[in-house]
This record gives C-alpha cells, structure tokens and sequence, in this order.
C-alpha cells in the first residue's frame, strides 16, 4: 500500500486502482451481512457470493442472523468461508452490522444486504482501491427490480447480471445520477450523502475509529454513519464497476410519506449539515452545529461570563461552548471557601456546570466530531452577534478548511471544518502542523475582521415619549383602613 496521498476535498482523481482482473489482492475482507429472515433471498446473495473474483482464502462471509424465526441457515451454494453469527444482545440493522463487524476478521469491511445479487467483480472492484491507500469509503451501484423466480445454481453460473435480470426494467437508484452530476463524486459538497447502506467498503480500522453504526438510529443509520465517516475525514469514492442487483423496491416507494417522516428527527438531531431538518425555533439538537472552545485558564470570572453570555445570544444559536481549563484540580474534599487557592476556577464550575449548552473540559479534542465546525478564539475578545454566521456563509463558498481572522492585536480567532481537521488528523502524527496540512487538503484562509466583528452604527437620535397620565380610580377605602376598620372593637 502507498502513502496516505492529501487528496483534495472529495477528488480521488490523484489516485489509480488496479484494473479488474489484473492485478494481485493482498487484503482480506470481511463481508457482513445483517439479515433478518428472507432465506430465499439470502440464499441468491450467497450464490453472487461463492462466484466473485476476489480470491477465496482472502474473504470471509458472515451472515448476522438478526433474530429470524426460524434461524437462518447456510445454503449449498456459498464462498468457501462463510459463517452464520447469531445476534444475542439487541436487534436493528445497526446492531446486526456492529455484531458482524466485531467478529470480522478481514482488514476490510464489506457491508452488504441480503437481498443483494452482487455481479462477479463486486467484492474486487470496491476492495482495489483500498489496496492504494487507507482512508477511502467504496461505494457500489444497485438496481431495484421485482425478484424474478431464481434458483442459486442460476445466479452462481451466470457470467453477469443481464443474464438474470431485465435491467433494462430495473429501477435505478437516486443515488446513481447524483454521482453522475458530481463527476463521480469528485464535486460533491456532501458526498456522504450517496453513502446509503447496501453495499460499501471500508478499513476495519475506520469503522471501528467512528465508533460503528448507531444502534439507537432505526431509520437512516447509513446516512448518519456515513456523516460519521465524513467528519473522520474520509474519502468516498463510488465504482462503477460494482454492480448489484436488489430484489424488490426500496421501501420508500411502499409509503414515501411515511419513510421520509420517520427519517427525519434521527437524521435532525444528528447530522447538523441538515440545515432543513433544524427549522423549529428554539430547539436543542442532540448534536450542536457550532463548537465554541474558550480557554479561560487563568481568567478572571467576569470576562468569562461575558465571552459566555456572547457565544449563547449570537444569531447562530445551535451552538455549544466548551470550556476548556485546569477542572481536574477542583477536588470535593474540606476546604475553606473564602480563602480556597482554586477560588475563582471553583466559582466559574458552579456558574456553569449546570447549563447543558456549557461543557468544561481540561483539554479539547484534536475535532469536534462529530459537530461540523468549530471556533476557537480570546476568551477576552467576545464574539459579536454575526461573528459565526457570517464566518460559516464565508467557508461554505468554497469548503474552505480554515478560516483565520487576524485580530488587529496579532492574535487570531479561527473557524474551523471537522472533515478537513478529521483529515489532516489521519494524514500526520503528534505534533505536526494540521493547518499545512489543511492548506493541501481543503485551504486555509486569512481575513480582517472588520466583516466579523462590524463596528456599531452610529446611533439615532432616541425620542423619549412624554408620559402618559392614566386617571386612577382611588377606592373609597384602601385595604389598609379596611383592616384598622375590621380589627377595630365595636
């Protein structure tokens, strides 16, 4: 395998992988599929299995039987090493996929459903690419159509896909003319956003670095653990060559209105990037847009409220502040309060650790992830009411990574991107330059402030109202005399 290349935003054009058929496989993978009864179906996607060109003794399959009455079983007609891993603890495709993944042994994942009649390139053509560097999301293609009656034998011998399926018929996924628009990705804003579950491949070490797929996501996991995958700095790289047939259709066209309502508070909370789902005034999401990291060591509470109290009423309000200071050092045991040497640090903690948009910290992370952009600047200098949105509408022109404002004292406060940090992060080690980095991979840009933090208009003369007499009817007795009436002997 080669050095990590710094590709640019999403454009893999730097690179090159084998040629189908021509080359040596070194990797193993790991094919993990999560399936939950449809033995007839699982049965063709064994069969697509046991006929691929990748070598045998390089992939294993393993089918995570996700709770299915009766329990799934192993075909005939399989590859070599396949085996059945049962689900003991929880349920979802998430849950499946994790079981799988855990029990993997293959350098590579390969996630696929079980309703997938792979062409015989399949597991080769996303596996190739990962054989030039280590940080690449594959993506293969699929086609819907009505599942036509199918032995195994059929689909094991066929040579391609046409000989088993009307493509001409077929239903193409959404997914595929994106790709085309994007010139196969390379253009994309959010390439992620294609990432959508049945067949990707990716390191192990990836997926286990991002923590898997989220169990509690019941619809649209794939999309969310592909933001995860973004904002680790991944590249997503769609192959053509890696078709798939899948039996039967999505089930959006079943009930589109209600599969795009259950989506949505999952995808909402957890993916900041969805401006649309994030509509409803004054919410909390569960993941915040904007991380404002503060470093208040060493200063005085009153500055610090203050730098507060601006990074929570700005116009940009998904946001959270993470404080980051010495909170280690505050232990609960007898102290005097008045003369206590971690005085002013104690009083900032009881000031704030109660408010869930507030988190203090000692040290920050190297990335927000998996919160979008980050800020970082003088606790002493507050931000203004526009300071963030205008610095995000400034980065989204053109991705940038890093945006630099030089303060007019020689400091700087910046805006981050986690995706470029996430990036920087897996191309260097400890202790390098992540900006140098960011400069190759998505740039980094230098401003003044005056935009940022616009000086005050000037103010407009302010006409006070003369005030407005209200006659007020007096009661003919106050509450007063009617108490010294009352308790007044007769």
């Amino acid at each position: 395998m080669n050095a990590r290349p710094a590709l640019r935003q999403n454009d893999y054009s730097p690179i090159e992988a084998p040629q189908l058929g021509a080359w040596s496989p070194a990797l193993s993978v790991s094919v993990v599929i999560p399936a939950h009864g449809g033995q007839d179906k699982l049965d063709l996607t064994l069969a697509a299995l046991a006929a691929q060109t990748y070598p045998d003794h390089l992939m294993e399959v393993l089918v995570v039987d996700d709770g299915s009455e009766p329990p799934l079983r192993l075909p005939e007609i399989r590859p070599v090493n396949t085996r059945v891993v049962r689900v003991r603890d929880g349920w979802g495709i998430s849950n499946a996929v994790n079981t799988g993944a855990k029990a993997a042994d293959g350098e590579i994942i390969q996630r696929l459903d079980s309703d997938m009649v792979a062409c015989r390139e399949h597991i080769e053509a996303l596996a190739r690419w990962h054989h030039v560097t280590d940080y690449l999301v594959t993506i293969g293609m699929k086609k819907f159509v009505e599942a036509p009656p199918l032995t195994p034998r059929q689909v094991f011998r066929a040579g391609h896909l046409g000989e088993l399926f009307k493509l001409d018929e077929a239903v193409s996924s959404s997914t595929e003319a994106t790709i085309a628009k994007t010139d196969g990705l390379r253009k994309s804003r959010n390439p992620y956003h294609v990432c959508t579950g049945p067949t990707f491949a990716l390191p192990r070490e990836v997926f286990h670095a991002v923590g898997g797929l989220d169990p509690t996501v019941a619809r649209g996991e794939d999309t969310e653990f592909s933001y995860r995958l973004a904002m680790h700095g991944v590249v997503f790289v769609p192959d053509m060559n890696a078709q798939a047939v899948h039996l039967g259709l999505p089930a959006q066209h079943r009930d589109r209105e209600r599969a795009v309502r259950a989506v949505e508070p999952y995808l909402a909370h957890r993916i900041p990037l969805r401006r649309d789902l994030r509509k409803d005034r004054g919410r909390r999401w569960l993941v915040p847009y904007v991380e404002i990291v503060l470093d208040v060591t060493d200063t005085c509470e009153s500055v610090v409220r203050e730098a507060v109290a601006a990074a929570l009423d700005g116009k940009q309000q998904d946001v959270v502040v993470t404080l980051v200071g010495p909170w280690s050092r505050l232990t609960d045991s007898r102290r005097s309060v008045l003369s206590d040497p971690c005085f002013e640090l104690r009083l900032l903690r009881d000031l704030f650790t109660h408010d869930e948009r507030i988190r203090l910290i000692d040290e920050a992370a190297p990335t927000p992830a998996p919160t979008p952009f980050r800020y970082r600047g003088p606790v002493d200098v507050p931000l203004h009411r526009v300071t963030l949105e205008r610095m995000i509408e400034s980065m989204q022109k053109d991705l940038a990574g890093v945006l630099v404002v030089d303060l007019p004292d020689g400091r700087t406060a910046r805006l981050e991107r986690t995706s470029a940090l996430g990036r920087a992060v897996l191309l260097t080690g400890p202790g390098a330059d992540l900006d140098a980095v960011i400069a190759d991979t998505h740039g980094v840009r230098h401003e003044p402030p005056d935009r940022y933090w616009p000086a005050p208009k000037q103010s407009e003369p302010v006409t006070i109202p003369a005030p407005v007499t209200v006659p007020v009817e007096v009661p003919e007795k106050t509450l007063l005399r009617r108490l010294k009436s009352a308790l007044r002997p007769n």
